[in-house]
């Protein structure tokens, strides 16, 4: 069988095959030839003609500057036993100029900074988008990034952007996630991987980086934006690929690599907090059986210890959006702000549910949502007044699919696009006022107001009139019952 003995540079590599070739009959001995190949695929391919498999090793990473490598690799059959001398202590990686990474400023990204530099040789521009998780979160964060070896960090404001474009459309769609999740993470992340989209063009980067796990939602959601918006971009997920396994691991590469390690004190749960939820996932939340910790929560009291008196607010809404908060127009953020403030006093907008994860898995989540809870009673209850009955079980029905593309991050799919076509179309009558009471933890409906109400009091009033004549109702009756009398008919033979 054949042999291949390879010595690289670092531009290419020099093969000796020698061996004998099956596929010729007509040469049955050994023989010799010598080659520059450009790469170890181009070696792999090479391989593969002399019915064999290529096994290469290196001591160092291709992607090291004018590094020698010394490349052994056996061809072997199914009888013979493969070996090597050398054994491989990274894998090979494509050169990279310039990464954007999505920077939270904690532990896991304060250590992918130092290890894309390491694995990829390139520069990293760190991106934090503000959606809203509080000005804590925001503090001390281009300190953090360059102490990590980032040559710049990059901070937008997107709070309106979120608001307006991402969580007012799911609100007028109606859109909400196996029963009960208003879709707080899932609406975030296209807008923050969009914003990173951008940056990376601003700053001329080839790559785009995240520090999602391989096991939730969000990789697919930042991913699937990035495909869209710039297919050219290559991609760099650290958790698919590196030997860090927890947070030990992690510490220990940010001693070796001089990172400081961030010092606040580790949560016990895992938190996801911004304009329009805070969810909470982890430790004891992981037994579904467990009833959640009274002082887990942050955005809301405890229904039980809310005011004793109710309170009252009224919402203005166009066209199914929100634009008013008790008779006084707000900015999009700000509204959303003011009415988790006041919501959150009473309670309001605490979900505890198992969901279905897109990676298959069930996990467990509890989510304060005290703003998007009065908004999307809101919203809902207008619609009563401006929608006929096949409109709204129409709407209702994409609205499932709606939430399933949001969850899913498909936000940038023509599907999804086209739905909110038909969704702005329907809704432009959603015009009006809602009154709504909030009394520890429940939101309820006192009034409604449209001037596109289909609510006729002449038409509904039990008085009689002149445009509805009970004894139509007759004729209606048999007419619509006409399909059960003939069943019930043929069942007794008549």
């Amino acid at each position: 069988m054949g042999q291949v003995q390879a010595i690289s540079s670092c531009s290419y590599v020099n093969v000796l095959l020698r061996g004998s070739i099956k596929s010729s009959p007509r040469i049955q001995d050994k023989f010799w030839c010598s080659k520059k190949l450009d790469s170890l695929q181009e070696l792999g391919v090479k391989a593969s003609e002399f019915n064999g498999v290529a096994i290469a090793h290196s001591r160092s990473s291709f992607a090291s500057p004018c590094a020698t490598h010394a490349i052994q690799a056996v061809l072997g059959n199914d009888k013979a036993t493969t070996s090597s001398a050398v054994v491989l202590e990274k894998p090979l990686r494509k050169k990279l100029n310039k990464v954007v990474l999505a920077y939270s400023g904690g532990l896991d990204t304060s250590v992918i900074v130092p290890w894309l530099r390491e694995n990829y040789g390139c520069e990293v521009v760190c991106f934090t988008a503000d959606v809203g998780q509080g000005i804590k979160e925001l503090e001390g964060l281009e300190a953090k990034a360059k102490a990590s070896g980032a040559c710049q960090l990059v901070v937008k404001d997107l709070q309106e952007e979120f608001v307006k474009d991402y969580i007012f459309p799911c609100l007028r769609a109606g859109a909400i996630y196996e029963r009960k999740y208003l879709l707080g993470t899932s609406m975030a992340r296209p807008v923050i991987a969009k914003a990173m989209v951008d940056v990376a063009r601003e700053v001329g980067a080839d790559a785009v980086s995240h520090g999602c796990t391989g096991k939730g939602n969000d990789q697919v959601r930042f991913e699937l934006t990035f495909f869209a918006l710039n297919p050219e971009l290559s991609v760099v997920a650290p958790w698919r690929e590196w030997e860090i396994t927890g947070r030990e691991d992690a510490i220990e590469y940010a001693k070796k690599h001089n990172v400081p390690v961030p010092v606040t004190k580790k949560s016990i749960y895992s938190r996801d907090r911004n304009l329009w939820h805070l969810s909470h996932e982890g430790d004891i939340l992981e037994d579904p059986a467990n009833e959640p910790m009274k002082d887990m929560y942050m955005m809301s009291v405890d229904p039980q210890d809310a005011p004793d008196q109710p309170e009252y607010v009224n919402i203005g809404i166009v066209a199914g959006i929100p634009v008013s908060l008790n008779g006084k127009d707000l900015s999009p953020a700000t509204l959303l702000s003011e009415l988790n403030e006041i919501g959150g006093r009473h309670g309001i907008g605490r979900i505890d549910m198992v969901e279905n994860r897109l990676v298959g898995m069930k996990s467990r989540g509890v989510y304060e949502t005290p703003g998007g809870t009065i908004l999307f009673t809101a919203v809902q209850e207008l619609e009563s007044l401006t929608l006929d009955r096949e409109t709204i079980q129409v709407k209702d029905s994409l609205a499932l699919k709606y939430a399933e593309l949001v969850y899913a991050g498909r936000w940038f799919d023509p599907l999804r696009e086209s739905m909110d076509a038909f969704m702005e179309n329907i809704t432009k009558t959603t015009t009006g006022s809602v009154t709504l009471k909030l009394y520890k933890g429940s939101v309820s409906v006192t009034g409604r107001r449209s001037p596109h109400s289909l609510y006729r009091q002449d038409i509904s009033s039990f008085e009689s009139g002149d445009i509805y004549n009970q004894a139509d109702a007759a004729g209606f009756i048999r007419l619509y019952g006409l399909p059960m009398r003939v069943r019930a008919m043929l069942e007794k033979g008549l």
